[in-house]
């Protein structure tokens, strides 16, 4: 159980599957990964946390953009997928954003241009375009649930 809130595990879920359906298709394919290590499931439960309390509290306050910080959103997101092996597609990332399709877009550019992500084609489909963090942005990503939780 959260000690934040007791649904927490249950919204990051929710917030996962709507991503999933506003896409269209699952746009996040499993792979197979071996778990990962004590701190790595201690970031990863803090990284759901963070952004299934993010979702929450725009569901409360019922203003999405009074709250709005779509990098972070999008940070988290990816860090989330890339923990659990999970490949993310642009548009999908984009709606992780919990911002407009526009802003989403703005932000990962930004994201990359600043070294955080990394954009590449789906060597499944060449129409689409993946998106990850560098492994400067996994280890900024790792520093920081060190330094709040897991350290």
């Amino acid at each position: 159980m959260s000690p934040f809130h007791p649904f927490a595990d249950e919204l990051m879920e929710i917030a996962v599957r709507l991503r999933d359906a506003a896409d269209g298709r699952s746009s996040m394919r499993e792979t197979r990964i071996a778990p990962p290590p004590a701190s790595g499931r201690c970031r990863l439960t803090m990284a759901r946390r963070t952004y299934a309390l993010r979702r929450k509290r725009e569901a409360l306050f019922g203003k999405p953009d009074l709250f709005g910080e779509p990098a972070w959103d999008i940070m988290l997101d990816l860090y989330i997928a890339q923990s659990e092996g999970k490949l993310v597609s642009v548009s999908s990332a984009c709606i992780g954003s919990a911002a407009p399709a526009t802003t989403g877009l703005r932000w990962l550019t930004v994201l990359a241009e600043e070294g955080l992500i990394v954009r590449e084609k789906d060597a499944d489909d060449h129409r689409r375009v993946l998106v990850r963090l560098s492994p400067e942005g996994r280890a900024a990503m790792d520093r920081f649930f060190d330094a709040v939780e897991c350290g």
